[in-house]
């Protein structure tokens, strides 16, 4: 039987990570950001802090990644510290709507910023969407060299297109149009609830790194490459969403900062009429890297998943040529698109799925503390630094960001848990169906 190659290395790895972080969202998120804090010092603050909290995760992670060096990444995590249901719903809930709906949606993004080039009706839009969603499935197919070779060029070029965007902030500042102000005494009262509300949109910004913890089982030495790509890429994307904000800011005051969710082009714009276009190009060619490794990412979830004997058998099928999960990849890509297609009533769920996310998140932390206490002789090749008070802080944010959560929305909440019932019904159903 085909089993998964070994062919993803530090950098590799490190591209994916960076690649599945940055999307879209740092060329529109800063405008909400800088509504909730307007004040350059508290936009820096939040992105800074953003960035620190994603890195305690990611801490907290490598002792995880060091520890089970696996297909699966987090739904592995939470099958050994919680049980065999726990590891199940994190993958149903992927598969169903965090990941492929986050596809769809980046495929819809995708479609839109073609129309700046191409005259697309609405149909057309969903068509291209679609398009892009089938190549990437097939590039990713071909092999996980093939993957990485994607990941590095097409995160290359996101971050090319970014320095090009920072270094023309601070090249076109001009301090007798745009008067920056990073001072402590001209703070506004309401500081810290500013900064806590800003961060809900850094947090979604940040959110990607751990889809590295995925594709252990293809990695070179995973034990250590998972742990440093996670960290690694956390840091990468931490700095650069600092300086862009800093080059944004160097371009635009804060009002139009705040008035704005088109942030990157209007800020070009300030320097070029075709500052827009030239940052629709940038955009595309970002969201288009982006649906790359989430196409090849996560269906190495459902392949550990039947693997384990809880999901489809056939998702554990490996390509006898390119030795890629071919199937749960194609899968994954059919539900997507079906997505697509009710797109105008999948939208609406879309909300809580950022919410389910940071649960598992937050559960995946809090299972550094369960192995330590389950399984202390257990080999761990990476510890994560000052524990317990890295993975404890991370775990309490996490918390936190669902409590407010669950306060403003609690219909999305409740949308959550019903998709989670639904899960431990079909779980039920697999485990009994294989004999246990």
């Amino acid at each position: 039987m085909a089993k998964l190659n070994r062919k993803l290395n530090t950098y590799g790895l490190t591209m994916i990570a960076v690649g599945a972080c940055i999307g879209a969202g740092i060329f529109s998120s800063p405008g909400q950001i800088a509504e909730d804090v307007p004040h350059h010092l508290l936009i820096i603050i939040a992105w800074t802090l953003g960035g620190f909290i994603a890195l305690t995760g990611a801490l907290t992670f490598s002792e995880l990644g060091s520890m089970y060096p696996k297909s699966g990444g987090v739904y592995v995590y939470l099958k050994e510290a919680y049980g065999e249901l726990m590891g199940f719903l994190y993958g149903w809930v992927i598969l169903l709507v965090i990941t492929t709906g986050a596809i769809a949606a980046l495929g819809m993004i995708f479609a839109k910023y073609m129309t700046n080039f191409i005259d697309l009706s609405a149909n057309a839009q969903v068509f291209v969407a679609a398009l892009a969603i089938i190549v990437l499935t097939i590039i990713n197919v071909t092999g996980v060299q093939t993957s990485q070779v994607f990941a590095n060029l097409f995160t290359g070029i996101k971050l090319f297109a970014i320095a090009i965007i920072i270094v023309l902030g601070f090249v076109y500042y001009d301090p007798q149009t745009i008067s920056l102000d990073y001072g402590i005494s001209s703070l506004p009262d309401n500081a810290f609830q500013g900064v806590i509300l800003a961060l809900i949109g850094v947090l979604f910004a940040m959110g990607g790194w751990h889809h590295t913890s995925f594709l252990s089982g293809e990695t070179i030495e995973p034990r250590r490459t998972v742990p440093r790509a996670m960290v690694l890429g956390v840091s990468i994307v931490t700095i650069t969403y600092i300086l862009v904000n800093i080059s944004y800011m160097n371009l635009l005051s804060i009002e139009s900062i705040a008035a704005t969710d088109s942030i990157a082009a209007d800020a070009m714009t300030v320097i070029t009429p075709n500052g827009g276009k030239i940052v629709a190009i940038a955009i595309a060619i970002s969201i288009f890297g982006t649906i790359g490794i989430y196409t090849m990412s996560a269906p190495r979830i459902y392949y550990a998943m039947a693997n384990d004997g809880v999901f489809f058998k056939f998702l554990s099928d490996v390509h006898p040529r390119y030795k890629t999960p071919y199937k749960a990849m194609i899968f994954q890509s059919v539900w997507a698109i079906i997505l697509l297609l009710l797109w105008g009533t999948f939208r609406e769920l879309m909300g809580f799925v950022v919410f389910m996310d940071i649960i598992f998140m937050t559960l995946a932390g809090a299972a550094v503390f369960i192995l330590r206490r389950k399984k202390p002789n257990m080999e761990r090749p990476v510890r994560v630094i000052l524990y317990p008070f890295i993975p404890a802080f991370f775990v309490i944010i996490s918390t936190i960001f669902i409590s407010i959560a669950l306060l403003e929305k609690p219909e999305e909440a409740l949308s959550g848990l019903a998709v989670l019932g639904v899960g431990v019904i079909a779980y039920y159903l697999f485990f009994k169906n294989r004999g246990a």
